[in-house]
């Protein structure tokens, strides 16, 4: 089979051969009855999806168009299909990998564990539901990769059961995600009584000839083309409440300092990194693809949106930026870190709202997609880190952790490198996808945007510098238990040397990323669906 068949093939069958992996798993372990089972098992599926989001991305590559796979032979768009282009199949390569490494953590880290069977029972489907959202070519399935994604994730959170805390968290991150969720299928009813369906690519063709019809001034299309486009402002505007939600943008970030340092370290790691990216893959999905510049939107308030987007992006940022410097809990202060970077990511997703200067959406549509990566490597690799000095020290209160980095300079060196990325410092890749940001808002002639992120990056500098001193730099204050990391602090610095690796390779990621944005995310993809659409 070449690589293009078998990337399709794999498109498709990824995320329901990793559900069969977590169904499975109960009753293997109860054969087995080996405690290390369920790991090793979690790891193998780890490395399936790993492997299989690679080959996709490759075959997305070579084959230069979007890869559909069809379930039950049902044509679009009559069944449900997988549509993967070079966005979401960059992004799935990206999550598979950085889950496989927390699942490697997670093997350091199964002295926690009670019942371990469950907690990979419920990693594996935390993959699963984030690459069935990067994959599907279906607004509906969409929705239900989101339960998935978060019926996984509130689990997770709640895993210490026998901490009040952790169930607190649980708690109110379940019950507005459930609510949330619930708004999101409203959005859908509106979408599929105004366009009679809710595959992507034929919403997104759908609205390109309603697009054109508005532009060719056919005066007896003209009050349905309005309702259309009030309609899409409804619908839009419910599901972007909810993506906002799971992502954690300001204001909607309230559950997320609680539900982050209360779930088991290699969690925080993953919803940190991996699951609010989700929220803003769906965001640029909605407004540049299905609802993009040549849809009835457009008309009716599509930049005004963007332009609330950019406002609170900034606001997120610079609220996160600021309470992390008030911070004792070192997981806490990750968590509004994470905050401050996803608001730093929608402001650069939101450009396309007053320029018209393709060359500048291109430019911050692919900064995005960087610090997405970016920040995603990093801020795993912190909470990681950090809990190695959490184990040490039996807390995750600074004040009553100093000095414990000197016991572990390995991880200490990571963990620096890992602080220093987010800071923007270079030759780290943080620097350069802020750069890009900068250059792409400078680009659009939006000074104030562009001056926005160097002093939400300098007052960032605060909270990440107080992390590390006290930590790593300050004199030890009591004995620590040496814990034995086999191995574990090698794999963070590998993964700390990874920032620099995508820093230094700068100019060639950039070209990469850039070629995805302009096919992908521009109105040259029209062409793609309609393809889909024979």
């Amino acid at each position: 089979m070449d690589l293009v068949g078998l990337a399709h093939d794999l498109a498709g069958l990824t995320v329901p051969v990793l559900a069969l992996f977590a169904f499975t798993l109960p009753l293997l372990a109860k054969l087995f009855g080996e405690k290390r089972f369920p790991a090793i098992y979690a790891l193998i599926a780890m490395i399936f999806a790993a492997l299989s989001s690679t080959i996709v991305f490759m075959g997305t590559r070579v084959y230069g168009k979007p890869l559909f796979y069809k379930f039950g032979g049902w044509p679009p768009p009559i069944g449900i299909v997988y549509e993967v282009d070079g966005f979401n199949a960059i992004l799935a390569l990206f999550t598979a990998w950085i889950m496989l490494l927390i699942s490697i953590y997670s093997i350091w880290y199964q002295k926690h564990f009670d019942e371990p069977e469950w907690y990979y029972i419920l990693l594996i489907g935390l993959n699963a539901g984030m690459l069935g959202c990067l994959y599907t070519g279906d607004v509906f399935n969409l929705f239900v990769m989101l339960e998935v994604l978060g019926i996984s994730a509130y689990a997770l959170v709640a895993y210490h059961k026998n901490k009040p805390e952790a169930l607190e968290a649980s708690m109110k991150y379940a019950i507005i995600g459930a609510t949330a969720t619930t708004i999101y299928f409203i959005g859908l009813v509106v979408i599929y009584a105004v366009y009679g369906t809710l595959n992507m690519a034929d919403l997104t063709v759908k609205n390109y000839y309603l697009y054109q019809a508005q532009r060719s001034g056919v005066a007896l299309l003209s009050n349905t083309i309005a309702a259309v486009g009030a309609s899409s402002l409804l619908a839009v505007s419910l599901a972007l409440w909810v993506f906002t939600y799971k992502s954690a943008l300001f204001p909607n970030h309230f559950w997320l300092p609680d539900a982050h340092p209360e779930a088991p370290t290699p969690v925080s790691a993953a919803l940190s990194g991996l699951v609010v990216n989700i929220g803003v893959y769906a965001t640029v999905r909605f407004l540049y693809t299905i609802f993009g510049p040549l849809s009835p939107l457009e008309v009716y308030y599509r930049e005004i949106v963007l332009l609330v987007l950019l406002v609170l992006g900034f606001l997120g940022g610079l609220v996160g930026a600021l309470l992390m410097i008030a911070q004792k809990d070192i997981k806490r202060l990750l968590a509004y870190s994470t905050v401050s970077h996803i608001g730093l990511i929608y402001m650069a997703a939101s450009i396309g709202f007053i320029t018209n200067k393709p060359e500048a959406v291109i430019l911050g549509l692919t900064a995005m997609l960087y610090h997405i990566i970016n920040h995603g490597l990093g801020k795993a690799l912190l909470f990681m880190a950090s809990g190695v000095f959490i184990d040490a020290a039996g807390t995750r209160n600074m004040d009553e952790m100093r000095g414990v980095g000197r016991l572990y300079p390995i991880t200490s060196l990571a963990f620096i490198l890992g602080f220093l990325s987010m800071m923007g410092l270079m030759p780290f890749a943080g620097f350069f996808s802020k750069l890009l940001m900068y250059q792409a808002f400078m680009e659009a002639g939006l000074l104030l945007p562009a001056l926005a992120i160097i002093v939400i990056s300098a007052i960032s500098v605060l909270g990440y510098a107080k992390a590390m001193y006290a930590i790593v730099f300050s004199s030890m204050n009591k004995e620590y238990e040496k814990i034995s990391l086999k191995g574990i602090n090698y794999m963070l610095l590998l993964m700390a040397l990874a920032l620099i690796v995508l820093g230094v390779m700068y100019p060639y990621i950039k070209d990469i990323l850039y070629g995805i944005v302009s096919q992908y995310l521009t109105p040259n993809r029209i062409m793609y669906y309609r393809f889909l659409m024979r």
